[in-house]
């Protein structure tokens, strides 16, 4: 059985469900309480890696947004234009 023919379409909604399994182990991350025993620097540095990990996976968020639009611009068009920003969508908006 021939291998499939490498798209870059198709690589793009691979990496869009791995995207979405990183996003909900973030979450997941962000959901767990923080130790009531730790205080101090302990619990500072725990904060600290939880508001990180927020972050870390809001980037990831807009980044799958701007892969989404990609993949309906190769879609429609076949094509990437080459001056296309695909930074305006809904989640950057309300980034800051």
């Amino acid at each position: 059985m021939p291998k499939p023919k490498f798209t870059t379409v198709e690589a793009a909604k691979r990496l869009m469900i791995s995207m979405e399994t990183a996003i909900n182990n973030m979450i997941d991350e962000v959901k767990k309480p923080v130790d009531p025993e730790a205080g101090g620097a302990a619990r500072k540095a725990e904060l600290q890696s939880i508001k990180q990990t927020a972050t870390d996976c809001k980037e990831l968020i807009i980044e799958r947004q701007r892969l989404e639009q990609m993949i309906k611009d190769l879609q429609t068009n076949g094509e990437i234009e080459d001056a296309k920003d695909y930074s305006g969508g809904f989640a950057e908006r309300f980034s800051k």
